[in-house]
């Protein structure tokens, strides 16, 4: 073992002791709110139990609601969820950058639609609403991407020193013959080529370290000097198996929230999980109480009776005649009702902290534009910070390692000379960035409906680009920019008016003259007469 493996086991090893705390906290969030994920400290086997804790849906429900929400806010395969832009305007207004940018966007979106990240992405979702935290790998393999959501259990990472993290451990477990058909039966170790030998399908444990490469010649492009080390590391042996490297950081690690000093986010399951225990204690004892209630111990006399006590329907006991020996319910004193009141109050909590009274906003159906962008910006509010953090540190990552991808893999048209240099840009216009754009909208309107009447008596009309505005408009409203016509295709319009109506007024000066010089002609005739 060299001295760079070793300082990466190393590495590896102190970050995996830092996260003892983590994974204690991990495993009793997933014990209560996702027990299909609940294998970080405990270990079961396949199919076996695992919702022992659970006596109430309330949050396992929330879990879904959050998730499921952010899916549509933010990456809803329904519709575009973003748009490749350029900052610099006079550039963007270029109809080839226009067309380029378009076209560049639909292949990015068609590609992510024929590829597996519906469903990868909603386990990323479902990871940041119960753990705060959540790993997407994505790579591509023959002009197909291909997304992989980590398990919480299986990723240790690092930030960099603006707090984005630029260094993913993943320790995970693979069968020996996986193993020999990924690296190759002579690139494996001894310990693997055993296993795979005389049990191939037994698990071997290996690491996967992606780590920055600050020592790399930037004069070269072999996979030894790209800006991000990749290597796969045999940890029964601490032998590497495969060394090259990355482009891009391919895991894209977000945190729902993030207290100062830790790198692990934080989430609502944690702010909930005191009252989601509450609630389970509670749901059983009213279960209980309400079994002696419907089901009551009884009060029998220790003499009299010879034969078994019938508590079933129509059920015959006998005791002896003229005694005042009977069979009597125990008054257990239990008041389910005020368990019920208690037991609303926690799932009200539960629902608090994820959010659903803001996701669930309701409204009439005679609610006017205003009143649904008023709505809309109230939700924004209350999730707007949360939703902010994952569109930095989630959707940019990702879009920019897809974008990436797919131009290596001449998937992309060729970009126009003008763009040589440019940084591209990223436009959101999925549901929550076009809610984000309606109180723009919202001003807009406003300031057109108070200048209109001014209109009249004042030159308003000279300090409104109507190009600009109709773009602004169309872009907050979320309309396809593949609807609209190019500034060129404008322009041309424009001018085929023109001439048309040029000459209609040229059509219309000629035919003037000719009435003229008939009415000439007229009156020289009616002179010489």
């Amino acid at each position: 073992m060299n001295d760079y493996v070793k300082s990466l086991v190393k590495r590896f090893e102190y970050i995996q002791m830092q996260r003892d705390n983590w994974d204690t906290h991990y495993q009793e969030l997933s014990d209560y709110m996702l027990p299909r994920k609940a294998d970080i400290v405990k270990k079961r086997s396949r199919g076996e139990k695992r919702m022992e804790f659970i006596y109430d849906g309330t949050a396992l429900q929330a879990v879904d609601l959050l998730s499921a929400s952010l899916h549509g806010m933010l990456t809803s395969g329904a519709s575009p969820w973003f748009h490749l832009d350029v900052k610099d305007t006079t550039i963007n207004r270029d109809d080839d950058v226009r067309e380029w940018l378009q076209d560049t966007s639909m292949r990015m979106m068609r590609a992510f639609s024929q590829s597996n990240f519906e469903t990868e992405v909603h386990e990323t979702y479902v990871d940041l609403t119960v753990f705060g935290t959540a790993c997407m790998f994505t790579e591509i393999d023959n002009n197909n991407l291909r997304f992989s959501t980590r398990h919480i259990s299986e990723f240790y990472v690092q930030e960099d020193q603006y707090g984005m993290v630029d260094t993913v451990f993943r320790k995970y477990h693979t069968s020996a013959v996986a193993a020999v058909q990924r690296f190759g039966i002579d690139n494996v170790s001894d310990t693997i080529k055993r296993v795979y030998e005389k049990k191939p399908d037994e698990k071997v444990e290996i690491l996967h370290a992606v780590t920055p490469r600050i020592d790399r010649d930037t004069t070269k492009r072999d996979n030894k000097n790209m800006p991000f080390a990749s290597v796969y590391i045999c940890m029964g042996s601490k032998m590497v198996m495969s060394e090259g490297g990355f482009e891009e950081m391919p895991y894209a690690v977000p945190r729902f929230l993030k207290s100062t000093g830790e790198v692990m986010g934080r989430s609502p399951a944690m702010v909930a999980l005191p009252d989601v225990k509450m609630l389970n204690l509670m749901s059983k004892t009213i279960i209980q109480a309400a079994q002696k209630t419907i089901d009551p111990p009884l009060l029998v006399p220790d003499d009299g009776f010879m034969l078994p006590v019938r508590t079933n329907p129509g059920g015959l006991n006998f005791y002896r005649a003229g005694s005042r020996d009977t069979i009597t319910p125990l008054n257990t004193g239990s008041n389910i009702n005020i368990g019920l009141a208690m037991e609303d109050q926690r799932r009200q909590a539960i629902r608090s902290a994820f959010y659903v009274d803001q996701l669930l906003v309701g409204g009439s159906p005679n609610m006017t534009a205003t009143e649904v962008i008023q709505r809309q910006e109230e939700r924004m509010r209350v999730i707007g910070p949360v939703l902010g953090r994952l569109m930095n540190e989630m959707l940019r990552p990702l879009i920019d390692r897809v974008f990436a991808l797919m131009l290596r893999a001449d998937m992309l048209a060729p970009p126009p000379e003008i763009l040589q240099g440019r940084d591209i840009d990223i436009e959101y216009v999925s549901p929550l960035a076009r809610a984000q754009k309606s109180s723009s909208l919202n001003n807009t309107m406003k300031a057109l409906e108070i200048l209109m009447p001014l209109s009249q008596a004042l030159p308003v009309g000279d300090h409104i680009d109507p190009d600009g505005l109709v773009r602004h408009i169309t872009d907050a409203l979320g309309v396809p920019k593949t609807t609209l016509k190019s500034q060129r295709e404008v322009n041309q319009v424009r001018q085929e008016r023109a001439a048309m109506q040029q000459q209609q007024m040229e059509r219309q000066e000629m035919s003037q003259d000719v009435a003229d010089t008939a009415q000439a002609a007229q009156a020289v005739r009616m002179v010489q007469k």
